[in-house]
């Protein structure tokens, strides 16, 4: 009998006399950080829970995890293929190591956990997942096109049909493209879904989507059909980035299989091939990067029914998968997430509109118009007006190449068919805009509710927030939220108008913002697969993530390619998963090798540097030895956590080596000032922790002076913006902090906000001559500083995932109340804080089953109640539960 079987059966007995009818409960079931998914390909998928108790104290002692196709041998705690049995855990995270999971299979998860009490979760909760192809070898369709001209411009239609006589238990579509495509069954669009699927490196891994079609599939005669956009497979507008040139390009194609389970438990397979037929589509054009055309006198009535007559549609042809690695598309999907109203409209004339919707989003517009056939209707869609009213985007078609003029930036073309009233809406492009003028042909009449705008972004539910005293603090937490999710499209970008790519420079600065905010995890684990896909053997990896080849010359190095540490890390810290860790360990370590390899002496000039600075230009070498520390730093630790000990002593020694040699060149330690002293050059070394201990004082007060000195106002890029906020705060300046992020003149976020900004831009002043996108994301780190400085919360990597918060809310001149908030893996942390008559009164709630160390002042002739109690002590610990915590005069 082994020590284990004994732990497990005195752990049982214990629980044995368990009440029943207790407040505690589960709740958030996921399984891969998603509600019941479909179409999972993991064989060890990751479960996750939260414990759902509001008592003080509460935590779980202990869980079981039970896993069965069948949900009644659950209910009555049965399971056949992985029972955990209880351990003694208080793990709310844990990776299916089971009976070995199956294709094309339902399966049922149950977790019961027992509380401090010894008492056992009072309700059965059970949720499901449900498994994929799992291998390439169980697909069964054959990936067809119509053609294989990279130059022809209408987007194709498919269809096929097919007979189902008994009763169908259920029915699952699995689709893949290489480009884009829409899916429907009997002449109704499956999902809703956007602009599936993601966005990969196509010849190297391609993404499928899987849906429920039960109810969409009747007895008797059904119908399919796809309609195919080019996306970036097959980018026929012309950019600075050569997409019209990528190595992969083709005309777009896929591969689809619907497999039927009926109630007598047979299965069929409905599959593409070459029964399908083929016939171009309304769509006479279609452009990711610029705009849809769309000639509706082109329309198919019923294209897609079944019984549709396609006796004049070609034959489809055969084509080479455009990968060997057709994965599943586990994560959020893209989603019309708002509809948002015109907020006005301005008429020009009989022919000419301008359509306002208040805010500038990513997205399309939705136009309802009536008028003759064969008139042209033009939706220009911009960022900003000239003087006389019309669509500038001179701000925003600046790397647009185009060789004729068929295809305006940002425009789509409507033609009418003449038979009344219809709506268009693209269906394979977004843009950015606040903005669309609307020019026609011949004259038309539209009113403000003719036109609305689709926000449309990557669907993360929300996770944070917060609310401040000060409007003009909660203009910008807007604003970076607004930008934020324009750039999340099942990967990062920088803006959704003028590139729409995945910068690795702008995602690494606003990584923590997208965390705290949104629970981003699906993306960036999709995302951080682009990288392994893109890096050289060497460890080099290109700029924008995913690319066509561009990049790995130019923009890349270790301020803007830190994303392969920093992204897996920050991961690591908000979820407390290691999994994106241990997946990107070796691209790390390569990574790493290559900059030593490269840059002995332990500083490199290989970087972008502070782009876009107010005035002052840092050296390049001062920044990117700054981030290549971040990365050794970063490599080590996982080292550690994955326990590879070698490695931790070899890049910790690595690390040493690098900070040496940054302040034997950079710091002039008897003055505490590094390089120049401008606010970057003292911000970076500052918040990436490579300053000597005993000159962090130093240094943050000159940092503190230098800004007072440039009147407590931005003179930073965009690596500068990533540190400036945090370097203050975390060193004892959260004041002067304060006063920088709440500025309202130029230059400032708060410049932009009074202005009428909805988003943030690319560039401090509004009027400047390029780089001046009005939605990038590229200066966001100040929402994740209001979660971290006046909010006060942040992971604590000894114990990450906010299993232990640690709190250090700061109270700073100019604010009268402040509340930040975050969903964590463990629930929702609250962090409020308000100036009363005779202190402060913080209000603070710390989720089940976690902890938090709260830092308080120390004030002569005033003492801290914790619910009423004195605690004047200046860390103290609280377990899960609400506290009122007062710092006001002694009693």
């Amino acid at each position: 009998m082994n020590l284990r079987f004994l732990q497990v059966t005195a752990l049982f007995f214990a629980l044995a006399p368990i009440s029943k009818g207790f407040a505690q409960s589960i709740t958030a079931l996921k399984t891969e950080y998603l509600v019941n998914p479909i179409g999972l390909d993991n064989p060890n998928p990751r479960f996750t829970w939260q414990m759902n108790d509001a008592s003080q104290g509460a935590k779980q002692t202990a869980y079981r995890v039970l896993v069965d196709t069948d949900s009644a041998s659950l209910i009555k705690a049965e399971a056949k293929l992985w029972n955990t049995g209880w351990i003694a855990s208080e793990k709310n995270l844990i990776v299916y190591s089971g009976q070995s999971l199956k294709p094309f299979t339902k399966y049922y998860w149950r977790v019961d956990i027992v509380d401090g009490n010894k008492k056992k979760s009072d309700k059965i909760r059970i949720a499901s997942f449900e498994t994929g192809m799992m291998k390439m070898e169980n697909w069964q369709g054959a990936w067809i096109s119509d053609n294989e001209n990279t130059k022809l411009k209408p987007a194709p239609y498919f269809r096929n049909t097919f007979t189902t006589t008994k009763k169908i238990r259920s029915a699952r579509a699995y689709i893949t493209a290489a480009g884009l495509y829409e899916l429907s069954i009997n002449g109704k669009k499956i999902g809703n879904h956007r602009m599936d699927p993601m966005y990969t490196r196509f010849d190297r891994r391609t993404l499928y989507v899987t849906y429920d079609v039960t109810n969409a599939i009747s007895k008797g005669k059904n119908a399919i059909g796809v309609l195919l956009g080019n996306g970036w497979y097959n980018h026929q507008s012309t950019a600075v980035w050569d997409f019209d040139r990528a190595p992969w390009r083709n005309r777009p194609t896929f591969c689809l299989d619907v497999r039927i389970t009926y109630e007598d438990g047979t299965t069929a397979t409905i599959k593409s091939g070459k029964e399908w037929k083929t016939a171009l589509s309304p769509i006479i054009f279609n452009s990711i990067y610029t705009a849809e055309h769309y000639d509706a006198r082109l329309e198919k009535v019923g294209w897609n029914t079944p019984n549709f007559n396609d006796t004049d549609w070609k034959n489809v042809i055969y084509r080479s998968a455009p990968s060997k690695n057709i994965v599943a598309q586990a994560m959020h999907p893209i989603r019309n997430v708002e509809e948002i109203a015109s907020k006005s409209l301005r008429k020009f004339n009989d022919t000419t509109y301008l359509f306002d919707l208040g805010r500038n989003i990513s997205g399309v517009s939705k136009i309802t118009v009536s008028g003759p056939a064969g008139t042209v209707i033009k939706l220009k869609h911009g960022e900003r007006l000239y003087t006389n009213g019309h669509v500038d985007i001179s701000n925003i078609d600046a790397h647009y190449r185009p060789t004729d003029n068929t295809d305006p930036f940002q425009t789509d073309i409507l033609i009418l068919n003449g038979k009344g009233a219809q709506s268009f809406m693209p269906h394979f492009n977004y843009k950015g805009f606040q903005y669309v003028e609307v020019s026609s042909s011949t004259p038309i009449q539209l009113k403000k509710e003719d036109l609305v705008g689709c926000f449309m972004h990557s669907d993360v539910p929300v996770v944070g927030d917060v609310k401040s005293s000060e409007p003009i603090i909660n203009k910008i937490y807007y604003a970076t939220n607004n930008s934020y999710l324009s750039n999340l499209f099942g990967y990062p970008t920088d803006c959704p108008q003028r590139e729409k790519n995945g910068w690795t420079g702008d995602a690494q600065i606003a990584i923590e913002t997208g965390l705290y905010g949104f629970d981003g995890i699906t993306i960036y684990e999709k995302w951080l697969a682009d990288h392994r896909d893109e890096q050289q053997p060497n460890g080099v990896l290109p700029s924008i993530i995913p690319t066509d080849g561009w990049g790995y010359e130019w923009g890349n190095g270790p301020d803007w390619t830190s994303t392969i540490a920093i992204i897996p890390w920050n991961v690591y810290l908000f979820y407390g998963d290691k999994k994106l860790l241990a997946d990107c360990y070796e691209n790390i370590r390569k990574y790493v090798n290559h900059i030593d390899e490269t840059y002995p002496t332990g500083l490199t000039t290989w970087g972008l540097g502070d782009w876009i600075p107010v005035k002052s230009k840092s050296p390049v070498e001062l920044t990117s030895t700054c981030y290549y520390y971040a990365d050794v730093l970063i490599l080590a630790k996982a080292a550690k956590i994955l326990g590879k000990n070698d490695d931790y002593e070899k890049y910790i020694a690595l690390a040493k080596k690098i900070k040496d040699a940054f302040n034997s060149k950079y710091l002039n330690k008897e003055k505490g000032i590094y390089a120049s002293g401008v606010q970057t050059e003292m911000s970076v070394p500052l918040y990436w922790k490579i300053v000597p201990e005993e000159s962090i004082a130093l240094v943050a007060e000159n940092l503190a002076k230098r800004v007072e000195a440039d009147g407590f106002h931005l003179d930073v890029g965009l690596l500068g913006t990533k540190a400036i906020l945090n370097a203050l705060s975390e060193n004892g300046y959260s004041n002067i902090a304060y006063k920088v992020a709440a500025q309202k003149s130029y230059p400032s976020w708060g410049w932009w906000m009074e202005n009428g900004a909805t988003t943030l831009y690319e560039n401090w002043p509004i009027d400047a001559k390029s780089d001046i996108s009005m939605n990038h994301i590229m200066f966001g780190e100040i929402g994740a500083w209001l979660y971290k400085s006046p909010g006060g919360i942040k992971p604590d990597e000894k114990q990450p995932g906010f299993k232990h918060v640690i709190l250090d809310p700061h109270i700073v001149e100019g604010l009268d109340s402040f509340e930040a908030s975050h969903i964590g893996p463990y629930g929702k942390i609250t962090s409020a804080w308000k100036k009363v008559d005779n202190g402060i009164r913080y209000d603070i709630t710390i989720p089940a089953n976690s902890t938090a160390t709260i830092n308080l002042p120390l004030t002569r002739d005033m003492v801290n109640y914790v619910n009423g109690k004195i605690n004047n002590i200046g860390k103290i610990d609280l377990a899960a539960g609400k506290y009122v915590i007062e710092h006001k005069a002694r009693k």
